[in-house]
C-alpha cells in the first residue's frame, strides 16, 4: 500500500491513516516547538536582555533535554503499552511549553526550555516504532517517514505560524500555541492510535545492552555529527536572512517554508531510498548535505540564491528516517532504546551545530560562516558511516 492510496482509505487502511495521521500530526507540533525557537531566538534574546550567541543556549537546553530524556524514557518505559506511553510524553510537552510560556528570565527559560526537551525524542522513536510495527518489514523506512513527515510539515506551516504568532503576539503565545496543540494531539491519540501492547520480556538491561554493538554507536555518531551541520545554520536563520541576505523580519516566515517543502520532499524521497538501498541511501544524503552547506555559504548575501539553497538544504531531512530505521536494525531486541536514541543524536547534532555555529559568529566570521561550519559537521558524519561500513565488514571477515 502506497501513501497515495492511504489518501482515499476504507477499513483497515482508514484505521491505518488515522493513526499514522495522528502520530504525524504530534510529530509536527512537537517539531514546530523545536525549530520555531531558533526563529523567535532574537526576540527571546530580547525579551531576557541577552545576545543572539548567547540565547542560543536555550536551543542547547533543549537538545540537551532530549539526549537526556530520550533513552531514559525508553528503558524505563519499554514495558508499557505505547499507547499510554505516547499519552505520557504529550503531558510532558503540555507542561513544558507551557512553563516555557511563563518563563521570567533567562535561567528560568533555559531550565524550561531543557524539560520541553525531554519528552521530544522518545516521542518520535516511539511514534516511529508504533507506525513501522503497522507494516511490513519491507514498507518499513516509508512509514517511519511518514510519521516524521509531520516534523517536515512543522516548518511549512508550524514554524511560520508560530514565528507570525510570536512576532504579531508575542513569544509567550508561540509556546502556548504548541502547547495546545499537544492537548489536541493527545485527545486524537485516544480516538485513533490502536492500543499496542508493550513487550511483556522488555527490561532496563534488555534495552541497555544495545549500548554494546559498535554499530548502534557509530550510527549514533553520524547521526550526532553529520547532521549537525543543517542546525548550525537553520539556528542562526533568521538573523542571517535579515543582517545578511535583505530580508525584512515579516518576510522570514516566508522563506522558511521553502525549508519546510525541501524537508517534505527529501523526507518522502529519502524514505523510499532507504528501504531499497539503505547503506548507499545514506551516503548519498550526506554528501549531498556537505554540498548543499557550502552552496549556502557561498550564497547567503543574494535573496533568491539563498531561497534555493534552503530548499535544497531542507532535502537532507531525509537522512532521519533513515538512520533510524538503521538503528532499528542493528539494535537487535532494545528496539525503544534504539528509536528513541536516534533523535537523541539529532539533538546532540542540534546542541553541537548550534554551539559551533554561535561560536564562528561571535569570532566575527559572520553570518554565513554557519554553512561552513555545517559542511564540516556533514563531512564528519561521512567518516562515521565509513567506520561503520568497515566495522561491519571486519565482523564478517571475523
Amino acid at each position: 500500500m502506497s501513501f497515495l492510496s492511504m489518501s482515499v482509505p476504507t477499513g483497515q487502511s482508514t484505521r491505518l491513516f488515522a493513526a499514522v495521521l495522528t502520530l504525524a500530526i504530534g510529530g509536527l507540533f512537537i517539531g514546530t516547538g523545536e525549530f520555531a525557537t531558533m526563529s523567535l531566538l532574537p526576540m527571546l534574546a530580547d525579551a531576557t536582555q541577552v545576545s543572539i550567541p548567547v540565547a542560543g543556549q536555550y536551543i542547547s537546553a533543549y537538545a540537551i533535554g532530549v539526549v537526556v530524556g530520550a533513552p531514559a524514557i525508553a528503558v524505563l518505559g519499554a514495558r508499557a503499552s505505547r499507547k499510554t506511553l505516547l499519552l505520557v510524553l504529550l503531558l510532558m510537552v503540555i507542561l513544558g511549553y507551557a512553563a516555557s510560556a511563563a518563563a521570567w528570565s533567562y535561567s528560568s527559560l533555559l531550565l524550561f526550555r531543557f524539560l520541553s526537551g525531554l519528552p521530544h525524542g522518545a516521542w518520535y522513536g516511539v511514534a516511529g516504532l508504533t507506525a513501522a510495527m503497522m507494516v511490513p518489514a519491507s514498507r518499513r523506512t516509508q512509514f517511519i517517514g511518514y510519521v516524521m513527515l509531520g516534523l517536515a510539515a512543522a516548518n511549512v506551516a508550524g514554524v511560520p505560524a508560530m514565528t507570525w504568532l510570536g512576532q504579531h503576539m508575542g513569544w509567550r503565545t508561540a509556546f502556548v500555541f504548541v502547547s495546545l496543540g499537544a492537548v489536541l494531539t493527545a485527545v486524537m491519540v485516544m480516538l485513533f492510535v490502536p492500543a499496542t501492547p508493550g513487550n511483556k520480556n522488555a527490561s532496563p538491561l534488555t534495552e541497555l545492552s544495545a549500548l554494546a554493538n559498535p554499530q548502534v554507536w557509530l550510527t549514533l555518531a553520524v547521526a550526532s555529527v553529520g547532521f549537525g551541520g543543517m542546525l548550525a545554520v537553520y539556528s542562526y536563520i533568521t538573523p542571517t536572512l535579515t543582517e545578511l541576505s535583505g530580508f525584512s523580519l515579516a518576510q522570514v516566515p516566508g522563506v522558511l517554508i521553502l525549508w519546510g517543502i525541501g524537508m517534505v520532499c527529501g523526507n518522502i524521497l529519502g524514505g523510499w531510498m532507504a528501504d531499497r538501498a539503505l547503506v548507499p541511501a545514506i551516503f548519498i544524503m550526506l554528501v549531498w548535505n556537505v554540498l548543499c552547506l557550502m552552496l549556502f555559504a557561498l550564497v547567503a548575501e543574494w535573496k533568491w540564491a539563498v531561497m534555493l539553497a534552503l530548499f535544497l538544504l531542507g532535502n537532507g531531512f531525509a537522512l532521519v528516517p533513515a538512520l533510524q530505521s538503521r538503528l532499528m536494525s542493528v539494535a537487535s531486541n532494545a528496539q525503544t532504546l534504539a528509536a528513541s536514541l536516534n533523535h537523541s543524536a539529532f539533538n546532540i547534532s542540534n546542541a553541537i551545530g548550534a554551539s559551533l555555529g554561535g561560536f564562528a559568529i561571535a569570532a566575527g566570521a559572520g553570518w554565513a560562516s554557519t554553512g561552513w561550519v555545517g559542511a564540516a559537521l556533514a563531512a564528519g558524519g561521512i567518516l562515521f558511516m565509513c567506520s561503520s561500513v568497515l566495522c561491519a565488514k571486519g565482523g564478517k571477515n571475523e
